[in-house]
């Protein structure tokens, strides 16, 4: 029985296999980051409209931020008040 390829070959093509995986695994990374940035600036923008409900600015001191990170809690630990606040000035 022969090999049909040589240890050299191997490491060869392991390493190329390695690097075509990591190349994919980046632009996956850049794509999910691209659609989360658009999602929470699409969030704080809403937030922005339902605050201001049509006016230039909103009331000063609401507490919109503290009870939407209240409410949003079932989608997740990324809707805290701070959080929400990045997203709103995004």
């Amino acid at each position: 029985m022969t090999k049909l390829y040589s240890q050299k070959d191997s490491k060869s093509l392991i390493q190329d296999i390695g690097s075509i995986f990591e190349e994919g695994k980046k632009q996956a990374y850049k794509i999910v980051n691209n659609i989360l940035v658009e999602t929470y600036r699409e969030i704080g923008k809403r937030i922005v409209e339902f605050e201001q409900k049509g006016k230039i600015t909103s009331q000063y001191g609401s507490k919109l931020l503290i009870n939407l990170s209240k409410e949003l809690s079932p989608y997740g630990k990324g809707f805290s008040r701070s959080n929400l606040t990045y997203m709103y000035f995004i």
